[in-house]
């Protein structure tokens, strides 16, 4: 194999997923998704509990669709971010990072909330809700340019994943 090709090799051993979890701004993400874990525990134990029982029978209806929302994007984003500062570290294997996350869930249910109704739910807790569907969005983004590192580090130097590859692209482009 020439240099060229030990090189790419080498460039997606180095993969985005592991540069990017010992980053600054990995550093950042991971700060920024256990605050927002804080503050939503906060919140909803506290003055969430108050201006929930305030609300009417239709409002807290939408109001416990959303913290349900709320809380399954919170968790997915937690393990996400767990699993991915284990691998990098070592401290956790591969396999054990995908039983506790290492693919965020990208399949949650969603029941919208018709914004007319979102929009009379108690502002700070719909700031808290838009903060987390940023993050979760942010997270998911990252997951899939992981995913797509590492689904390439896994066919370089392989023939046969190389034509399974070629094989499902084309397919993939006839429908």
């Amino acid at each position: 194999m020439g240099k060229a090709g030990h090189s790419l090799r080498q460039q997606i051993s180095d993969s985005f997923g592991t540069e990017f979890v010992k980053s600054e701004a990995f550093s950042f993400l991971f700060e920024e998704g256990m605050e927002l874990v804080e503050e939503a525990a906060n919140y909803l134990d506290g003055k969430g509990k108050i201006e929930a029982s305030a609300l009417s029978h239709e409002l807290s209806m939408a109001y416990a669709n959303e913290s349900v929302q709320l809380t399954d994007r919170l968790v997915e984003i937690t393990k996400w971010l767990l699993a991915q500062r284990a691998l990098a570290y070592g401290t956790g294997t591969e396999e054990h990072s995908y039983i506790l996350g290492h693919y965020v869930s990208k399949s949650l249910e969603v029941i919208t909330t018709p914004v007319s109704v979102f929009d009379n739910l108690p502002q700070g807790f719909r700031e808290l809700c838009g903060l987390t569907a940023r993050l979760y969005s942010r997270v998911c983004q990252l997951d899939q340019l992981i995913s797509e590192a590492e689904g390439m580090r896994s066919v370089i130097g392989n023939p046969v994943a190389e034509q399974h590859q070629m094989i499902a692209q084309a397919f993939a482009h006839s429908h």
